[in-house]
């Protein structure tokens, strides 16, 4: 998932919402173009925006478009009752016209451009970085197929120019007697050198991690919605120096260094809060951080130059960062 680098606060631009179209029970794709008409910050497949909501929230989107496109951006955002209001807000409140600041891409699921074959499996509304893969893969004539799972066919994104694709096989639960999708078969039939891509629901990402155990982690890519559900492990308290004012504050055991830094009114970017999306990520200058995001690499977690300060820790007394 992890590209190398995370950005701690990606730069905004006005973009207005110029379209909403149906794209599928509860879901609504937003159309977003550049209020000064240039062109889009350019992004690559299965990049991500930042959206800073009207109420202060600030919450991140699958860019769904066509990476070549240069002149808006797509956005699938499905009302989730179970999210932390920031979907329920989006469908309630934005309508055509309103004036946003949207972060420049960032990309924690690339595409593996060279890789003989890819696999693509998608779950509801875990279509949306997967279609933007879809759009890169044919222009570049890579070979591929998809596997797209929906609980009900009306829950299905694209489905109309997706089902006309004989690389394309959807699944609905429904109609297959409430059973999901069986990843063994596809884990099992994944040839030389492919790739498998999997976005969706945690049950699916589960059960993708499950199927395709036996794949090599580089040539296995998840993207998901929020961080899977795990005790904590027990952290005691150390202290973090802020090297940009010299300022020292403590980290008590139950409390995050996002929580302590805000509450020392320094204004510290973060969305998920659960060390997923990169947003809170920043640079360590000294001590060695507990990392307990999932979204670093074994190898950038080895080096221990940046962690997610929205959830991990510090194994060391004290921690110096870039703040």
């Amino acid at each position: 998932m992890s590209t190398g680098a995370h950005p701690h606060v990606a730069p905004t631009r006005a973009m207005r919402l110029t379209a909403l179209v149906h794209g599928g029970r509860d879901i609504v794709l937003y159309e977003f173009r550049p209020v000064d008409r240039a062109p889009v910050a350019p992004f690559t497949a299965g990049a991500h925006v930042d959206l800073h909501l009207p109420n202060g929230m600030l919450r991140q989107y699958s860019l769904a478009n066509d990476p070549r496109e240069d002149h808006r951006y797509v956005l699938g955002i499905k009302n989730d009752p179970a999210s932390r209001g920031g979907s329920r807000y989006i469908h309630e409140s934005l309508r055509p016209g309103q004036v946003l600041e949207v972060g420049r891409p960032r990309n924690n699921f690339p595409l593996e451009e060279a890789a003989p074959h890819t696999v693509f499996i998608a779950g509801g509304i875990g279509i949306t970085p997967i279609r933007s893969m879809l759009h890169r893969a044919e222009a570049l004539g890579l070979s591929w197929e998809m596997h797209y799972a929906v609980r009900d066919r009306e829950d299905a994104v694209f489905s109309v120019e997706l089902a006309a694709d004989p690389r394309v096989h959807i699944h609905v639960d429904a109609e297959s007697g409430g059973r999901p999708l069986d990843l063994l078969p596809i884990a099992a039939g994944l040839r030389g050198d492919a790739h498998a891509y999997c976005c969706g629901p945690g049950p699916m990402i589960e059960a993708f991690e499950r199927a395709f155990a036996a794949v090599p982690p580089g040539r296995r890519h998840v993207e998901r919605f929020s961080a899977p559900k795990v005790d904590p492990e027990p952290g005691g308290a150390f202290r973090i120096v802020l090297a940009r004012s010299s300022r020292t504050l403590a980290v008590g055991a139950g409390q995050t260094i996002l929580e302590v830094v805000r509450g020392a009114g320094i204004d510290a970017d973060a969305s998920c809060e659960q060390g997923i999306c990169g947003s809170c990520e920043v640079r360590v200058l000294g001590g060695q951080p507990d990392h307990r995001d999932i979204l670093l690499s074994p190898e950038e977690r080895a080096e221990g130059r940046c962690m997610m300060i929205c959830c991990s820790r510090s194994k060391t007394a004290e921690l110096v960062l870039d703040l």
